[in-house]
């Protein structure tokens, strides 16, 4: 494509599971019983926001529902066509995959369209499929295709978050806490960002699958049951990482509170033999008259014992007193 009106994708599909590449003149001059229409757009583009509020013929509600910045993963019913907004992983370069690519899907019997801002992999994978010869064969499939590739993208991510909460988790219980809480906050963000939007993802899920619409079959519904399956396990596994990261991260807290206690601990100790032996110091250094011993030759050593004294005196205390 050339870009015009914001198209990254523009499909006739023959009902085989081929599609043919139509340009803009084809998809003014389209009627339903040429094939499936699939247009995949940009709707940061500048036009594409004129061609779908006044020449797709869509209604004026699902056009801006298609141009909508920020969603929430949802799916309505309009008469025999479905308004479905869903979320997936970022695997855009330079990315993070907390910040969730959002697709927008209007489908019916005889049209798809499909809108986003960044790229995601799972519609470019049905624009392969298609060129290839072995993807969707109508509505129905497409929409089964999309989210199937949607939620099977998550399954590297979440099972990465996994492996680095058990890597943590085994880097605390080692004692190499360097660096790790703030890789553990991290963590935790990005599961709970993740999470956020594949709940109503969940639900949306579940509302395709009591809507009764012409084109979803019972074996449609079938595969959405199984997308929806494996999108709960990837649900439970990112509250399991998140639950394991929280406790991960309050033991390392417990163990640098105790680290510090202790450190604190010695501190104390040692200040505490060495303040009599200050104060004895500081008051025996003061420059007036009548400081005992000034004129004993011994009187230094004497003291020095008596210091002695007091310190063996002070640990026989403090060990009777099971302070230490």
């Amino acid at each position: 494509m050339d870009n015009e009106y914001g198209l990254i994708h523009a499909f006739l599909l023959d009902g085989l599971g081929s599609a043919v590449p139509i340009d803009v003149a084809d998809i003014h001059n389209w009627t339903k019983d040429q094939g499936v229409l699939w247009l995949h757009f940009d709707y940061s583009h500048p036009e594409a926001e004129e061609w779908l509020m006044e020449l797709s013929g869509l209604d004026k509600v699902i056009a801006e529902a298609l141009l909508e910045d920020e969603t929430r993963p949802r799916a309505t019913m309009i008469n025999d066509g479905m308004l479905i907004a869903l979320r997936g992983i970022n695997h855009n370069p330079d990315a993070e995959p907390d910040d969730m690519v959002a697709l927008r899907m209007w489908v019916d019997p005889h049209r798809i369209m499909t809108s986003r801002r960044r790229k995601l992999g799972a519609a470019n994978s049905i624009a392969t499929d298609l060129i290839e010869g072995h993807g969707p064969t109508n509505t129905g499939d497409f929409l089964v295709s999309m989210i199937s590739n949607i939620v099977h993208g998550m399954s590297d991510t979440i099972n990465d978050f996994e492996e680095r909460t058990a890597d943590y988790e085994n880097a605390v219980l080692s004692g190499e806490t360097e660096g790790v809480r703030f890789d553990l906050a991290d963590l935790r963000r990005k599961t709970i960002t993740i999470r956020r939007y594949l709940a109503p993802e969940r639900d949306a899920f579940s509302r395709l699958l009591i809507e009764k619409v012409s084109w979803i079959d019972n074996d449609h519904i079938i595969q959405i049951r199984e997308v929806n399956d494996a999108l709960i396990r990837h649900i439970e596994n990112l509250d399991a990482a998140r639950d394991r990261a929280a406790v991960t991260q309050e033991e390392l807290n417990n163990r640098l509170s105790e680290q510090l206690n202790a450190r604190m601990y010695v501190l104390s100790v040692v200040t505490t033999v060495f303040l009599p032996l200050g104060f004895l110091t500081g008051l025996l250094g003061i420059n007036i008259g009548g400081i005992p011993g000034a004129g004993n030759s011994h009187a230094f050593w004497i003291f020095m014992l008596m210091l002695v004294a007091i310190v063996i005196g002070q640990v026989i205390l403090f060990r009777w007193k099971k302070w230490f």
